[in-house]
């Protein structure tokens, strides 16, 4: 049995309010109710406000170079597959620079658990609009407004073939926590997406959900097997809609419970899910996609003992031996 303490280390140094402080304090719980050991974990991270995570854990940890934590998180898990690998990266650090990495790791569904912290932002460097900042976004490197179009991260995941997305927001514990927990229990490369703040240079961007009160009135917490209600007192629900789906009032235009959509994460054809988690109302949470599917790692490690069966050597003392060998005196 583990709590929250034994995963901590050090004082964290972000900015007061910053969403990092919440998701920390959340991953901390969430590992203690995994109950992996700190000795059998590794959290990798990239460059970024979000990516000093590991320094403030009690677990093995590396802070990597821009954009490449996803590839040393690869490494770290096929080299040693009994390792429970965290991969934390930044809206910038994961889909900028590291975005080649994401959809790879994504389609090569290798066993490790990616946390993509997403403010909207980099923060880092103080205030540069990101992959995921909306189109007009002011900042110091759009002054005018940003003239493209964003990311959708979970779009991103799939399009890649990936197999597990879920959102959570870094001041709700609860659905955090959660969130993690499926993530540990999928076999392959799960993508936790988590809203979080900027305080310093785009506080407000998720103020829809930061809040609880916001969540009850502007978030679906979907749940695999139940009906997709919402609102304070479940009188909203999701409705299909021809080829699409919306939200409805239930008691409205004819619409009751029966019409309300029950929501299946475990779906291969990945259409439903990708239409929910781009809703802009209300903003999708919890475990969005959940499949199974082969997982790199383990394939890796099937194919080296198959060949391995096949060789007349099986480590290089044998091999040596496979030839002529001379005696020199």
């Amino acid at each position: 049995m583990y709590s929250a303490q034994d995963y901590k280390k050090g004082q964290p140094r972000w900015c007061p309010g910053c969403g990092d402080h919440f998701f920390l304090a959340n991953l901390h719980k969430a590992m203690a109710e995994i109950g992996v050991a700190p000795s059998d974990t590794a959290v990798i991270s990239g460059i970024g406000c979000s990516s000093r995570l590991p320094h403030y854990m009690a677990t093995y940890g590396m802070n990597t170079i821009h954009g490449r934590a996803a590839a040393i998180a690869t490494g770290c898990k096929v080299a040693n597959p009994d390792l429970t690998v965290w991969q934390v990266s930044g809206d910038g650090d994961g889909l900028a620079i590291g975005g080649n990495h994401f959809i790879h790791a994504n389609r090569r569904n290798i066993n490790l658990n990616m946390i993509l912290l997403n403010n909207r932002i980099y923060g880092l460097t103080k205030g540069q609009y990101s992959p995921t900042s909306p189109r007009g976004f002011v900042s110091k490197s759009s002054p005018y407004g940003t003239v493209e179009d964003p990311f959708r991260p979970a779009e991103l995941c799939f399009g890649a073939r990936g197999h597990f997305f879920a959102r959570a927001v870094a001041t709700d514990a609860p659905g955090t926590i959660e969130v993690l927990k499926a993530a540990y229990n999928h076999k392959g490369t799960s993508v936790c997406e988590i809203l979080q703040n900027c305080v310093i240079f785009n506080n407000g961007t998720h103020d829809a959900v930061y809040s609880k009160e916001g969540r009850a009135k502007n978030a679906i917490y979907l749940r695999h097997g139940e009906k997709m209600l919402f609102g304070e007192n479940n009188e909203y629900g999701i409705v299909q809609d021809g080829f699409s789906i919306k939200p409805v009032k239930l008691g409205e235009e004819g619409y009751t419970e029966a019409d309300v959509l029950v929501h299946d994460a475990h779906c291969e054809d990945n259409t439903l899910q990708l239409k929910l988690a781009e809703m802009e109302w209300p903003i999708a949470l919890g475990v969005i996609r959940d499949v199974e599917a082969p997982t790199y790692d383990d394939c890796v490690w099937s194919q080296i003992e198959e060949i391995k069966g096949k060789k007349k050597y099986h480590n290089f003392a044998e091999l040596l031996e496979t030839n002529d060998i001379w005696e020199v005196q």
